[in-house]
């Protein structure tokens, strides 16, 4: 049974494969071009990283250009950063990118690891539990977050190892519900925000724990993030749209089959504004750069409208 980053990755392929050539070619390019000598990629700044890489991993995968002496190169920074200590977004970043590379390219990153390491990562991600069933961000971290959560129980699932006790994690993402509808990344917040509602509404999907009202709440608060831009926003105090939100909450939408809740072909607009010419999307309308992250979100919007009009 495919989990729930394999499933995203085969519908953004199956969307994206109805792309012109031109289009996904001058992405393409545009990834090729942002490897590092190392063979990882980075950010707007400083070098390579497990983040950055893992986002140009995805979206390589998705146009189906994740093949050869890239992958090649992508497998031995990926290998380097084995003996590391990652937090738990680098950490899935790196065992995604290798499932990804090991699927699209035969190279598999963990050959030489210790037969045990599945078992090691899921104690290691156990010391991130807290006492309200939440994982937080680090060992050190006192507060649950709804989006680490989220990365721990998809790292379960690229370790092939169960969540332990899943009804204390929807117990924990229940508390995490704003009386707006959406959900809070930490309970001191004040407001719900577009992504947190997202990593959410997908735990709650995977252990089968998703109401008819939690469901409704979350419709009717991801419609009001639609801005008159036509993207999303992160939440209700932030103005413009941006590709990381119109990405979530158009999935989220797509997966409780309410993609009509939005206006599709403005967010379809939205996406193709911040496309640069030369390949590689803008985060927002007032960002100026481009990086591997944001690439990944624009094509990831391109791919989810075209994969639900295939569906």
């Amino acid at each position: 049974m495919q989990g729930y980053l394999e499933t995203l990755t085969v519908r953004l392929a199956a969307g994206l494969a109805e792309v012109n050539e031109a289009t996904r070619q001058r992405h393409a390019q545009f990834l090729l071009a942002a490897q590092q000598p190392d063979g990882g990629f980075a950010g707007r700044e400083g070098g390579s990283d497990l983040y950055y890489t893992g986002f140009a991993l995805r979206a390589m995968s998705v146009l189906g250009e994740l093949y050869g002496e890239p992958a090649q190169r992508a497998d031995e920074f990926l290998r380097g950063r084995l003996s590391g200590r990652e937090s738990i977004v680098d950490f899935l970043s790196l065992i995604y990118g290798a499932a990804l590379l090991e699927a699209s390219a035969g190279v598999n990153v963990f050959a030489q690891a210790d037969p045990g390491w599945r078992d090691a990562v899921a104690g290691a991600l156990e010391n991130l539990r807290r006492d309200d069933g939440g994982y937080s961000k680090s060992a050190e971290g006192r507060a649950s977050s709804t989006y680490h959560t989220f990365l721990v129980v998809l790292c379960h699932q690229l370790i092939e190892r169960a969540t332990p006790e899943p009804e204390r994690v929807v117990a924990f993402l229940r508390s995490q519900q704003d009386d707006e509808g959406g959900f809070r990344e930490i309970r001191v917040q004040k407001r719900a925000g577009t992504n947190p509602t997202a990593a959410a509404v997908a735990v709650l999907r995977i252990f089968d724990a998703l109401d008819d009202d939690t469901r409704d709440a979350t419709l009717d608060f991801l419609a009001e993030m639609q801005t008159d831009e036509g993207g999303l926003r992160a939440n209700t105090r932030i103005p413009v749209a941006d590709l990381l939100s119109t990405f979530t909450g158009l999935l989220t939408l797509i997966d409780l089959n309410a993609a009509e809740e939005v206006n599709l072909p403005a967010i379809e607009r939205f996406v193709n504004s911040l496309e640069r010419p030369e390949g590689g999307y803008h985060g927002a309308s007032l960002d100026e750069g481009t990086d591997v992250e944001y690439t990944f979100y624009g094509l990831g919007c391109l791919g989810l409208l075209r994969w639900r009009a295939l569906a």
